[in-house]
């Protein structure tokens, strides 16, 4: 037996068994958490494509960068995150103009022609973060290619395509120029490509980033011509349209959200607004475990909900990650990232968001799921787990005795896929952000069943494993095969135990796959 599961065994409470180390000395010594589970209804329903993510826009500050699309190694890994909503967009999308050329390329993308790509992507990243701290942005001018590029891409993987279109053509008047944005639809229509739209990006930033101010009003006003300009063309008449993509609310105020709504909320079908946890620029490690860090995310989105409670359109993450400004390179793109983006999934189903969109698969910042050689992240692994073993039905439950320590213990519980599991099964979404192992109490209900266990650590012990960008799922480390082959993620099924035990620093998932909940039936 290897060593890791030598290990986990210690991890499981058989009703045979007892709760001890090797050198036989008492393993807990803290009360357990007590699990209450409500297995009766449905709390709520997310979206199938709730885990969504982005490509920046910033790929296209050099139209060659699109290319990447084209590459086998970034398909494979996107295909398998379907189904999602792919958002293209970012800051630079409010600098885009499209110039079409009718331009010709080629359908391959040879590997050394990637491997050039890919090296003058990582400096142009240096370029694009030096015009983002000096808050000057170039205009980008793209053609057909991009459109092609990221269309083809989309369909490829099986992905609903959502492009952001420049808000910050204005006219004297500061009404919307829509012209250019005619164009490009007028263009993507006679490709008959399908496909999404949103207007602008953090609105509440254009007067910082480009010295023009829109106010709320004016931007649903906005939102409503380019609703009107759809309604022109038969391919987009009944198309997606999202927005306004504000930043989080600042200081308990929403108002710009507020008032787009007033003059806007019939032209969208659902209500995007953007969440980061810190600045990229000055946080640490302890931000990334600090459990009052996470929590910050149920007030900004009580706040946006209760603003959006009228108009009774869907509210998504349209843009989200653990820290704006890029992220914070060795956390946002490490190990311990894992903690903030698992929370957020879990968390924001359980208070009402219908879709989560990561920033970024890929594209500028630390923040990226693939790394510059297009190699997965942890937080790429972690995704793909819950896209394979987490359903859409998010369940009630409560813990029932607090020793304190639960704060550092964060739990979620959902159906489990049905793609993966036979109906009634139950999945725990769970972390344990201390450095000391938690032991969880399972009700009589599902400590009959089966356990298929999913622990995520890090490939590196203690708190200097918390920043490496490795990963290990069930003691394995996780890489791709090839570039068209993923590794197999599977779980180690236990038997039935009455009791769950959290390593230290880890996330992961227990499917209870006997369960037989009826709200999963």
């Amino acid at each position: 037996m290897n060593y890791f599961l030598l290990l986990l065994l210690t991890f499981f409470s058989y009703r045979s068994g007892g709760d001890r180390l090797f050198d036989g000395s008492p393993l807990y010594q803290d009360p357990d958490l007590d699990l209450d589970l409500d297995l009766s209804a449905v709390l709520r329903r997310v979206d199938p494509r709730f885990l969504s993510f982005t490509i920046d826009a910033s790929l296209a500050s050099e139209e060659r960068f699109m290319l990447l699309l084209r590459s086998q190694r970034i398909r494979t890994l996107a295909t398998a995150l379907s189904p999602a909503f792919l958002r293209f967009g970012g800051t630079k999308q409010d600098f885009m103009v499209f110039s079409p050329q009718r331009s010709q390329h080629s359908v391959r993308l040879p590997w050394w022609v990637e491997q050039r790509l890919k090296q003058d992507w990582a400096q142009q990243q240096l370029v694009l973060t030096k015009e983002e701290q000096q808050n000057q942005y170039n205009q980008i001018h793209f053609t057909e290619l991009t459109v092609d590029l990221l269309h083809s891409f989309s369909s490829c993987c099986s992905l609903d395509l959502i492009f952001g279109l420049n808000a910050l053509l204005r006219t004297a008047e500061n009404s919307w120029n829509s012209s250019n944005a005619r164009s490009l639809l007028g263009y993507c229509d006679s490709k008959q490509y399908k496909m999404s739209w949103e207007l602008g990006n953090e609105p509440n930033s254009f007067e910082k980033k480009a010295g023009i101010r829109v106010d709320g009003n004016q931007l649903g006003v906005d939102f409503t011509r380019l609703r009107k300009m759809m309604s022109e063309f038969k391919l987009y008449r009944d198309a997606g349209l999202f927005g306004p993509d504000v930043g989080q609310p600042r200081d308990r105020r929403a108002d710009l959200l507020e008032s787009f709504l007033q003059s806007g909320a019939k032209a969208i079908n659902a209500c995007t607004w953007h969440h980061y946890y810190v600045n990229g620029r000055d946080t640490s490690l302890e931000d990334f475990l600090d459990p009052d860090v996470l929590d910050t995310l149920a007030l900004k989105t009580n706040e946006v909900l209760e603003v959006t409670e009228s108009p009774g359109k869907p509210v998504w993450l349209g843009e989200t990650s653990s820290a704006y400004g890029g992220g914070a390179r060795g956390l946002s793109d490490t190990f311990v990232s894992g903690f903030m983006w698992l929370d957020k999934l879990g968390l924001g189903a359980r208070l009402g968001l219908d879709v989560v969109m990561r920033q970024v698969l890929v594209g500028a910042g630390s923040y990226h799921m693939i790394d510059d050689d297009l190699d997965p992240l942890p937080d790429y692994w972690l995704s793909l787990l819950y896209k394979r073993l987490v359903g859409p039905e998010v369940l009630k439950f409560q813990l029932v005795s607090d020793s304190g320590r639960s704060k550092r213990v964060r739990l979620y519980l959902h159906c489990a896929n049905r793609k993966s599991y036979p109906g009634g099964a139950v999945v725990l979404i769970w972390m344990n952000l201390s450095r000391k192992p938690v032991r969880i109490s399972l009700p009589a209900l599902v400590s009959s069943s089966t356990v298929d266990a999913f622990v995520l650590q890090s490939n590196q012990p203690g708190e200097e494993g918390l920043q490496s960008r490795s990963v290990q799922l069930n003691g394995e480390l996780l890489k791709m095969v090839d570039d068209k082959t993923l590794p197999e993620l599977n779980g180690t099924q236990f038997p039935p135990a009455e009791h769950l035990k959290l390593p230290p620093y880890s996330l992961g998932f227990f499917v209870m796959m006997d369960a037989r909940a009826p709200a999963c039936s």
